[in-house]
């Protein structure tokens, strides 16, 4: 992963690095992109973005990682402590519609995505995308508890697998959707947020009583 050294580095060199790194990703793809030509216009030396990074995964990794992290800036989020039972999963649908709407804007996510999942398949390279998954799975794991205390989230099953089956469908979800993203219209892919959140809730809902007879 980059190594702590990374955040002394002068902020505008960072912000070169990624720009000329998202640009070169986002044209060439991920096998296609050249380091080299990202250093050449970055106006980095080789050494000094191994002194940073552990390889071109881990830098691609770290750019997804800080462009997630930009995205959630710009919808805006929500604090689990704020949520209710009434708008747990309403919340959840319209954070989901925010970020289908920020990436109708900018496809560039999508591209992201399409290459983060590819390089997330190669067993050589995959290693680094764990960090992006791991941080997923802690935000989970505070939504599930939050949703628990609400009454609005199943406690019949252990919390492991409740949040393990989350993070599947999540990312079941997300590879479909970048998988099939140019085969809707933008109103089309915002309309599915009701769908993939009820997806969730399905999932993660209290069971229903069987009614009385």
């Amino acid at each position: 992963m980059s190594r702590p050294r990374f955040d002394k580095l002068d902020p505008a060199r960072q912000q070169r690095l990624f720009d000329n790194a998202a640009e070169e990703f986002g044209d060439k793809g991920y096998d296609g992109a050249s380091l080299n030509r990202i250093l050449e216009r970055s106006g980095m030396s080789k050494s000094s973005l191994y002194y940073y990074f552990d390889d071109k995964a881990d830098l691609f990794t770290t750019l997804v990682e800080r462009s997630v992290g930009f995205m959630l800036r710009e919808i805006g989020g929500f604090d689990p402590a704020d949520l209710t039972a009434e708008t747990y999963w309403s919340e959840m649908e319209a954070l989901y519609r925010r970020s289908v709407g920020m990436m109708n804007k900018s496809t560039w996510y999508v591209k992201m995505g399409r290459m983060f999942y590819r390089l997330r398949g190669d067993p050589k390279k995959s290693a680094p995308t764990g960090r992006l998954f791991q941080a997923a799975r802690h935000w989970v794991g505070v939504i599930v508890a939050r949703g628990q205390e609400l009454g609005v989230v199943r406690r019949d099953l252990p919390d492991s697998l409740l949040i393990d089956s989350a993070m599947g469908l999540g990312e079941a979800l997300d590879r479909w959707i970048v998988a099939h993203w140019d085969d809707y219209s933008p109103d089309e892919r915002l309309q599915m947020a009701e769908q993939h959140i009820g997806l969730f809730r399905a999932l993660l809902a209290p069971p229903v009583a069987p009614a009385a007879d």
